[in-house]
């Protein structure tokens, strides 16, 4: 069986982190494995992922450090570097936090065997988000990636800053992960449209989105409006892309 790697990229996450890993691993999959990468939370995230990965996991979680709290892109980026040098054939990214649930992990895998990428999506038809969200927070959620995103970027994707994703190995290998420079919302958004660029097919299945229960969410409106004006960044720096363009090698970590 192939081997699946869930990263989840922490920072104060304490109370969470043990009952993601104990939901992801409830479901019983074959081969699934988890990478949790810490950027030094002041709350001992890391430290726990540590005691968990040594006393009741071992040998299928895995723990990254790093030394600050540089963003969520940075995070992903080293995330699949050492999830791609520890063999993983198929990668999942998620939040700690279950605002992404693990009962869509199966169909994911069910998906990928037919796209690169597969994004859990809550704007294409099925998805939904927390009924708490005010209707000017779901309007500009859903005017940003069901008709800003994809008219300017040109991309058939209705969840671009959705960070619910799963990717093949050769797809992650093939962006060339160096070529990603952005963080937070638009990380998300711009490993979308680099796939897209390359010819690699993107997919998406629709999910329920909540709200976090426990912790502080990380994101707000101000960061979501800034990567909307960041879009057009990204298409510049990108638009030339064409399938030659892949990377071949893979990375050494």
């Amino acid at each position: 069986m192939p081997k699946t790697m869930v990263v989840l990229p922490t920072y104060n996450e304490i109370e969470n982190l043990p009952l993601i890993v104990r939901a992801l691993f409830d479901l019983a999959l074959d081969d699934l494995n988890i990478l949790v990468v810490d950027d030094n939370s002041p709350d001992g995230t890391g430290r726990l992922a540590d005691r968990l990965a040594a006393d009741t996991y071992p040998g299928r979680l895995f723990v990254l450090h790093r030394t600050e709290k540089a963003g969520l892109g940075p995070a992903y980026i080293a995330g699949f570097k050492k999830a791609l040098s520890l063999g993983a054939d198929y990668i999942i990214q998620m939040d700690a936090d279950f605002s992404h649930q693990p009962k869509y992990i199966p169909d994911l895998l069910k998906a990928v065997e037919t796209y690169d990428l597969v994004i859990a999506s809550r704007f294409v038809k099925g998805g939904s988000v927390d009924e708490s969200w005010s209707f000017y927070r779901k309007l500009l959620s859903w005017f940003a990636n069901r008709i800003y995103t994809p008219l300017i970027l040109g991309i058939r994707v209705y969840d671009a800053t959705g960070g619910y994703r799963i990717w093949r190995r050769q797809t992650l290998i093939g962006l060339d992960l160096d070529r990603i420079r952005s963080n937070g919302y638009i990380f998300q958004v711009e490993m979308a449209y680099v796939a897209s660029r390359l010819g690699f097919g993107v997919g998406e299945i629709p999910i329920y989105f909540p709200d976090r229960k426990l912790g502080k969410s990380k994101m707000d409106i101000r960061i979501q409006l800034e990567a909307a004006l960041r879009v057009w960044q990204v298409m510049a720096r990108h638009h030339n892309l064409n399938p030659q363009n892949r990377r071949t090698t893979a990375y050494t970590v």
